[in-house]
């Protein structure tokens, strides 16, 4: 709403200040001589430039036509360029920036979950099948050292294991002495246990395993009394002095993160807090479902504050370094299909340009093609300034290619179009035309004037007519139309019952 607003005031502000003449967005007030004023070069429509006439007189819209003179004619060659008075600036709030080259920083700002660090998590596995006869870990979050007791099993296979072994010590073979305790080392029996076994000379019918690190236990999945076989998963132990953080990034960021990139991490429920850490691993993929990129951050929490599955904020310091210039993202005039700025090219003077767009940073922009380091730019009430200079941009290109003719070659053009108007005492037809591909020019309705070897019954409205015209001092003029077009068609029309 608030952008159709602008839009409409712009608009309408637009209307106002080309009605009241050329007096506002024109290079300045026509000077009169102390003898004779100045004589006008010839009258526009208010509303349509593209509408002149070598006298004063009414436009389509029904308004007064107003006087160009040879002064504002002379500033105003370059096509697109406006001149505005300094009181008219300053009722406008025309504010100016410089394009400038600069290095961004560019923070990334995101949500990410703490997990285990998976390289030190560790999951327990049995390698024998057997009954649990006593469990030391009661609850999942346990916190246990290495070394200490988890569960102890029965494991008929670990028996027979043991015995294996005793038998060949008693026959003192050291093949089969090497080769039963290699077995025993494979089932996983602790030393210790086999080291016992060895001096005892006595089977131990279950077998205490123990843990393989520090850390918190986790997924516990069995009870005593227990039956478990290999491959199933008894618990996990992590650790977590080091964990790592997921954080996801939008896709439109995710050319702005690189390995080793500094982040900061802050948790709602310590305000204050926050922890450092670096990107270390990129994944290679994107979510399906949100399209974000998933990073992973490694941070040190040696006092545990950091715990599995917490909502963390996460800040990824991205800096953008780039050889093109950057302007306020206010400045650009974003159409959809064209992104523009408006130069202030000083002593009042204002023109707008096209420009190319790269990565939008804070509140940034980078301008990839177009503008130079030290160009100025306008900043506020830049969207009255684009139309305006947009619709002379328009005008005058017509004019300027009618001018380098020898050069370009673009005076005069064949086109296309659907007649709408026909006023035989003006000798003008409004003509709805096709686009004009060497003059790079969109569809448009705009009024032609016929030569003075055209007869206006040649043109009935609502028939299709292919024409030539030309341009000559402001005026479009239809100098030729497709004879054997324009009766085929004035033919078919007659026959459909078509009337004016």
């Amino acid at each position: 709403m608030n952008t159709f607003k602008t839009l409409m005031v712009g608009c309408f502000v637009g209307a106002v200040l080309t009605a009241s003449g050329y007096a506002l967005l024109s290079p300045s007030t026509p000077t009169t001589s102390a003898t004779q004023p100045e004589e006008p070069l010839y009258w526009v429509a208010p509303m349509d430039p593209n509408y002149q006439r070598d006298k004063p007189g009414k436009s389509p819209m029904g308004m007064d036509l107003v006087p160009v003179y040879a002064e504002a004619e002379k500033q105003n060659a370059e096509p697109g360029r406006i001149k505005i008075a300094p009181n008219v600036q300053q009722n406008l709030g025309v504010r100016i920036a410089t394009a400038r080259q600069m290095s961004l920083h560019m923070p990334i700002r995101t949500v990410g979950y703490v997990n285990y660090s998976e390289d030190t998590l560790v999951h327990i596995h049995p390698r024998v099948e057997g009954w649990v006869e006593a469990l030391f870990v009661k609850a999942a979050g346990e916190y246990v050292e290495k070394g200490d007791p988890l569960y102890a099993l029965y494991s008929p296979e670990l028996v027979n294991a043991q015995q294996e072994l005793l038998i060949a010590k008693r026959r003192d073979s050291t093949a089969l002495i090497e080769a039963a305790r290699a077995r025993l080392e494979t089932l996983q029996m602790p030393n210790d246990a086999i080291q016992l076994l060895l001096s005892t000379q006595k089977v131990q019918q279950t077998i205490t395993f123990s843990a393989p690190q520090t850390g918190f236990v986790d997924n516990l999945n069995i009870r005593e009394g227990f039956y478990i076989k290999p491959g199933d998963t008894l618990f996990s132990i992590g650790a977590l002095k080091q964990v790592w953080i997921e954080a996801e990034v939008f896709e439109s960021q995710s050319a702005l993160v690189k390995e080793g990139l500094p982040v900061t991490i802050s948790l709602d429920y310590l305000p204050g807090r926050t922890w450092e850490g670096k990107v270390d691993y990129i994944y290679p993929s994107l979510e399906q479902s949100t399209r974000t990129l998933r990073v992973r951050v490694r941070v040190n929490n040696e006092d545990y504050a950091l715990k599995p599955n917490m909502f963390a904020q996460v800040t990824l310091h991205a800096n953008v370094a780039s050889d093109h210039v950057f302007v306020p993202s206010e400045a650009v005039i974003r159409t959809g299909t064209q992104n523009r700025v408006v130069l202030a090219l000083g002593d009042g003077q204002f023109k707008s340009i096209e420009v190319d767009v790269g990565m939008v940073a804070n509140d940034f922009t980078e301008i990839s093609a177009g503008l130079r380091q030290g160009d100025k730019i306008v900043t506020s009430a830049h969207f009255l300034l684009d139309s305006e200079s947009s619709i002379r941009s328009d005008f005058r290109r017509m004019q300027s290619d009618e001018a380098d003719t020898h050069e370009h070659h673009a005076d005069i053009a064949t086109v296309s179009g659907v007649i709408n108007t026909v006023d035989e005492h003006t000798r003008l037809v409004n003509i709805s035309r096709d686009a004009i591909l060497k003059w790079d020019r969109p569809a448009a309705t705009m009024d032609f004037s016929m030569a003075s070897t055209l007869d206006p019954k040649q043109f009935v409205v609502g028939e299709s007519i292919t024409f030539t015209f030309e341009v000559s001092d402001g005026e479009f003029k239809i100098i030729d139309i497709d004879a054997q077009q324009h009766e085929h068609d004035h033919e078919a029309h007659h026959d459909h019952g078509a009337h004016p």
